[in-house]
């Protein structure tokens, strides 16, 4: 995962529960919509071959990662798979020490004043502050004043009438999962939905960042 490219559309779509019908169209759909970092959740059903496989359709396209990494044994085989980047809803520390002597960017989730510091310690490369929706966007406003140099990506209530929000008081990045990849969608292969969900995702982020600009 190359961070100078994340940072310039610093969203990152969850894939949790797909199936491996659904990877080569929803691959063309997220690229298609102009979205460019994407995570498979290693608690989907054969998580590590559909990321393989998201890989290979992805064809470069795509930053693929892995997400809900609990143990050093997802991990182990995450990265077999080919993942770039490892996210997880809490801080596991063993994983995050091996991201980081590996040279992996990692993504652990944290939500009180106490956690966020223990996993930006423990190596984060960006705090993943999750449910984020708890305690809405303005939290993060109130985190920046004795973190203001941790990165902090929202996750949980992520949709393009909070997105600008999130942003605006802080976030440095933002993750999204149910709220555009919708199971009803997925279910129906209504990818043309999701593909739009999308678009109006990455266009309130870029009102956002033109307005942050002005």
């Amino acid at each position: 995962m190359k961070l100078e490219t994340f940072s310039k559309l610093p969203l990152m779509g969850i894939l949790r529960g797909v199936r491996p019908e659904d990877i080569v169209p929803l691959a063309e759909t997220v690229i298609a919509a102009g979205l460019g970092t994407l995570e498979i959740t290693m608690n989907t059903a054969g998580a590590p071959d559909l990321i393989r496989r998201l890989i290979d359709c992805a064809q470069g396209r795509l930053t693929v990662g892995a997400g809900t990494v609990l143990s050093e044994q997802d991990l182990s085989a995450a990265l077999a798979a080919g993942a770039s980047f490892i996210v997880m809803p809490t801080l596991v520390e063993p994983v995050v020490r091996r991201c980081v002597e590996e040279g992996i960017p990692v993504f652990p989730g944290a939500l009180t004043p106490q956690e966020i510091h223990n996993a930006h310690t423990a190596g984060a490369t960006m705090v993943k502050v999750f449910p984020a929706n708890l305690f809405g966007p303005a939290y993060f406003k109130d985190i920046r004043g004795p973190f203001s140099d941790i990165p902090l990506m929202a996750c949980g209530g992520v949709n393009p009438e909070t997105l600008g929000t999130f942003f605006a008081n802080g976030a440095s990045a933002a993750s999204f999962g149910g709220s555009i990849f919708r199971r009803e969608w997925l279910e129906s292969g209504d990818y043309q939905r999701v593909g739009e969900a999308l678009r109006d995702l990455i266009g309130a982020y870029r009102t956002a960042a033109d307005t942050k600009g002005e």
